[in-house]
């Protein structure tokens, strides 16, 4: 189960537009630097809002299959994979580069992402494709091109 991270997008403040990055600093318990779930350092952030993730073949297909565009951050995950089956990680420790990180949960799609997309079939077509949801345990510097895989 070896992948690699395809793209990496933060979202400084909620409703804004996903800002594609090389690289961002990843913090245990609290998040991504400059995302808007990035939490202070004297509190952390709740179970399972530190990262998430979606699979670029979830991406192209749904493009491909429904037309719907989740491209570009559209998805509103930050981390782009390829090469990894995410569903498989729910429960589990993985890695992100040098971060260990923990799968929480599946990143279901919610009525807000559909009204940012803007098309009514959009929790239809990404359920149970849309992601996870993780908690970073050891933090480090985020890269595209780094490995995703197993702990």
């Amino acid at each position: 189960m070896a992948g690699s991270v395809e793209q990496i997008f933060i979202i400084p403040r909620s409703g804004e537009t996903p800002i594609a990055v090389e690289s961002v600093k990843a913090h245990a318990g609290r998040g991504l630097e400059g995302d808007r779930n990035f939490s202070p350092p004297d509190r952390w952030i709740p179970t399972g809002c530190a990262i998430s993730l979606i699979e670029a073949e979830v991406v192209e297909a749904v493009l491909d299959e429904h037309g719907l565009d989740i491209a570009e951050g559209r998805s509103r995950r930050q981390v782009v994979t390829r090469g990894v089956r995410l569903n498989d990680l729910v429960g589990k420790e993985f890695r992100v580069g040098s971060l260990r990180c923990r799968a929480t949960e599946l990143c279901e799609p919610c009525v807000d992402l559909q009204a940012y997309l803007g098309d009514p079939r959009t929790i239809t077509l990404l359920v149970h494709r849309g992601g996870l949801r993780g908690d970073i345990l050891d933090g480090g510097e985020l890269r595209v091109g780094d490995p995703v895989g197993a702990a």
